[in-house]
């Protein structure tokens, strides 16, 4: 990127931003108050709005989202950094949301539901793979740049990243630890490590359908990290050795397959391009960096859903 101070132009004054996080009084519309508008207006846009707002800075909260960057250097390449850093927080948001409704729906036995929610998910997990293609255009020295204002802040603390992986069976009591000072995000960080994982209604679910599922893979510790199961493998190469649209539970197994795979690819690219940038330092939080990276892309949240491809 360029070597000079960046031109970094103040979008929205804070002074008049309204920082509530409740969500601001709106007037509700309608088909007929949308045709009534269109009407006046000839089918043009609105555009005189009384008050210090309007309706879709006040939907969105956009005054607040756009007043939350702020570089700490005057390197080029700081600001790319932390709105991708804010992007992937608000679609690691989106695609935990669709991934907790997805194993309610298959704890509750509504499957076709689940397929329709996953197909989102797997779409989110796509897009949060993407914005690698933006972040890997910072160079080595444009990172040097603003590397130390980070202190020893790192990808590895966001809690909604943490989220994620424990909905998907991937938990960590060490990492959990990371958020245990902060009381307002402490609590459900904990409540999301102690609960079920999705893969594990989806287990409990094969049990209910008749499979020898192992009585310990459903009155485990949720705590602890999911780890292959031989029931499961063949609970699993049964399913797939009658393949057809119109078995749910090989049509679920198939987006789950995808869904790991998809999120496997983000790891990658992180791997990657963590590797372009900085090669082999250390990462600011105190792990190896790319070396702690590399080790994670070898993970399956669903193993046997892997495994069973050698055996069909």
């Amino acid at each position: 990127m360029p070597k000079y101070k960046p031109i970094n132009r103040q979008i929205v004054d804070p002074l008049g931003v309204d920082t509530s996080i409740a969500p601001r009084p709106m007037v509700m519309g309608s088909d007929d108050s949308r045709n009534k508008i269109s009407k006046e207006t000839s089918g043009e846009p609105l555009v005189n709005y009384l008050g210090k707002t309007n309706p879709y800075i006040d939907y969105q909260s956009i005054d607040i989202l756009l007043s939350l960057q702020h570089p700490r250097s005057d390197g080029y390449d700081e600001l790319c950094f932390i709105v991708m850093g804010q992007v992937k927080e608000m679609l690691f948001k989106g695609f935990h949301f669709e991934l907790v409704n997805a194993q309610m729906q298959i704890r509750d036995g509504n499957i076709n539901n689940a397929l329709e929610i996953l197909t989102r998910a797997i779409a989110y997990a796509k897009y949060i793979a993407d914005t690698w293609n933006v972040l890997s255009t910072i160079s080595t020295e444009g990172f040097s740049e603003f590397r130390n204002n980070l202190g020893t802040a790192s990808g590895q603390l966001s809690f909604m990243y943490r989220h994620v992986e424990f909905v998907l069976g991937n938990k960590s009591k060490k990492l959990a630890t990371a958020h245990k000072n902060v009381e307002h995000v402490w609590p459900e960080i904990e409540n999301s490590l102690k609960s079920p994982s999705l893969y594990d209604d989806v287990i409990a679910l094969l049990q209910r359908r008749g499979f020898g599922i192992d009585q310990n893979m459903l009155k485990r510790n949720w705590a602890q990290p999911y780890e292959a199961n031989a029931s499961v493998e063949a609970a699993w190469l049964t399913i797939y050795k009658e393949a057809s649209l119109e078995n749910d539970l090989y049509s679920l197994g198939e987006k789950l397959t995808s869904l790991d795979e998809n999120f496997s690819i983000y790891r990658w690219r992180h791997f990657l391009t963590v590797q372009k940038i900085i090669g082999y330092k250390p990462g600011t939080g105190g792990s190896a960096g790319v070396g702690w990276l590399e080790n994670v892309t070898s993970h399956r949240f669903f193993p046997e859903l892997w495994s069973i491809r050698t055996k069909l």
